[in-house]
């Protein structure tokens, strides 16, 4: 039962292998799965890298992360690159939020990110539809808060224009959008 090409290590399986109440013990679910794999960290893909991706910046929330995971395979194909202070895209939150994702895009760390580094900010960048996207290119997105810092070498900021007093996106809709405004090219 390989998941996008990475196989566990073990499956438990309830009432073949281990109890049930086993299974609903280590579950963070409502309702336990009957089958939990056990895989190793170090066989989720690394590389080659795709030549889009996107670069999160302190980005916390494990949900946010496992969606830009599931962008980044719906949209791709596209890679992710994770600061330190990134939410761990195995946890259980961004697991569930990535819905295996996490098994076919490549991750790396932040600095290691290729192409050419647009930032995306809530105001005052380029409008993303005037953004030259050819190429290799690394979408910067920070954490909801601070944001990027400003001292972060970028080529260009670029922002996502909003309709009325919106202050910002959320950070997941952002690195979507943009994904998706690099495939729609």
């Amino acid at each position: 039962m390989a998941a996008g090409g990475v196989e566990p290590v073990e499956l438990l399986v309830a009432g073949e292998n281990v109890e049930p109440s086993l299974l609903a013990e280590v579950s963070t679910l409502a309702h336990p799965p009957r089958v939990i794999g056990v895989y190793r960290r170090d066989d989720l893909p690394r590389g080659p890298l795709p030549e889009v991706g996107l670069a999160l910046w302190h980005v916390a929330d494990p949900g946010n992360v496992g969606t830009l995971l599931r962008a980044a395979d719906a949209l791709g194909p596209a890679f992710v690159a994770l600061s330190a202070g990134c939410a761990d895209p195995t946890g259980p939150k961004a697991l569930r939020a990535s819905m295996g994702a996490v098994f076919r895009v490549p991750t790396c760390a932040f600095d290691d990110a290729p192409g050419r580094r647009v930032a995306l900010v809530p105001r005052d960048g380029t409008p993303l539809g005037e953004v030259e996207l050819e190429g290799p290119t690394v979408f910067l997105l920070g954490a909801e808060r601070e944001g990027l810092p400003g001292d972060l070498r970028v080529d260009e900021r670029a922002s996502i224009p909003q309709a009325g007093g919106a202050e910002s996106l959320n950070v997941a809709l952002a690195g979507a959008i943009a994904l998706y405004e690099r495939l729609r090219r």
